[in-house]
């Protein structure tokens, strides 16, 4: 039997506030209580746990790591790896919140990523995740699922409040220099730090644009979470403007044309507004 027979809040319809959307529109950022299940998270963590152990390649110690090394391992597109991961990421539940969140007519996957922040594992540093994608459009939005309840001490990611609408920074991939920049453009233009624990169940969803970070895990136990990136279902793939989108385009859109819609193998549609 599949586990989302036994779990079906994975396909199970979420009723979005008006609240809600407000926030998201306003803030670049929304995070919600109980949008999955304990046992849900437990039948499908322990799989994408195993998993991100098992395929990161990182060998080096944490002392002799980048500063982004040390934030976090990280493996993309676990759905091709597992049935039961493919499952999680192809639940109906998230990608409706997302297209209901961008006001779209539907959402396709862009790629899923497990973030494992290691026991003592650094700081991410600020970034807006939209520099890494040529997208045409700002209509994506990452969903970041916490495996177990993250408390501030194990680094949970956390927004500048507003800063969607924000270009100085956008040129800056993840670096002890973005840490620095960004930092300092969103103290100077006044935009909170919001910084929360997670409860268990709770997830966040941001606005490809919207600047976050994470603090480091300073407890003796892994920060484990999901994310599924989606994208308007109409998306159109654009020229890519730096080394990291090219690379992206290669591996995550493999086909797709520069300035029509993005409908490759790897970008199968999650969700669709009923008629």
């Amino acid at each position: 039997m599949k586990l989302a027979a036994l779990h079906s809040d994975i396909d199970s319809h979420f009723q979005l506030g008006a609240e809600q959307l407000d926030l998201f529109r306003r803030d670049g950022f929304v995070k919600m209580k109980h949008v999955l299940s304990p046992a849900t998270l437990s039948a499908y963590g322990e799989e994408i746990s195993r998993l991100t152990i098992a395929l990161n390649r990182q060998t080096k110690a944490l002392e002799d790591r980048s500063t982004y090394d040390k934030a976090f391992l990280q493996v993309m597109n676990l759905w091709e790896h597992s049935p039961v991961v493919r499952e999680f990421v192809f639940g109906k539940r998230l990608a409706q919140i997302a297209t209901d969140l961008l006001e779209v007519d539907g959402v396709r996957l862009y790629h899923d990523q497990s973030l494992y922040k290691e026991a003592s594992g650094g700081i991410t540093p600020a970034h807006a995740d939209q520099y890494y994608w040529p997208l045409a459009s700002d209509r994506t939005v990452t969903a970041w699922i916490p495996l177990q309840p993250v408390p501030v001490e194990m680094g949970p990611v956390a927004f500048y409040a507003g800063s969607q609408r924000v270009t100085l920074g956008r040129e800056l991939g993840i670096s002890d220099d973005s840490e620095r920049r960004i930092t300092s453009t969103m103290e100077a233009q006044g935009f909170p730090m919001v910084i929360e624990a997670f409860e268990l169940g709770e997830v966040s969803f941001h606005g490809g644009w919207t600047f976050h970070r994470a603090g480091a895990n300073t407890t003796a136990q892994p920060r484990s979470v999901m994310t599924i990136i989606y994208m308007d279902q109409d998306m159109r793939l654009k020229e890519p403007n730096n080394a990291a989108q090219r690379n992206d385009w290669m591996t995550w859109c493999p086909g797709a044309v520069p300035g029509e819609p993005i409908r490759t193998a790897k970008n199968p549609l999650l969700y669709t507004k009923p008629k």
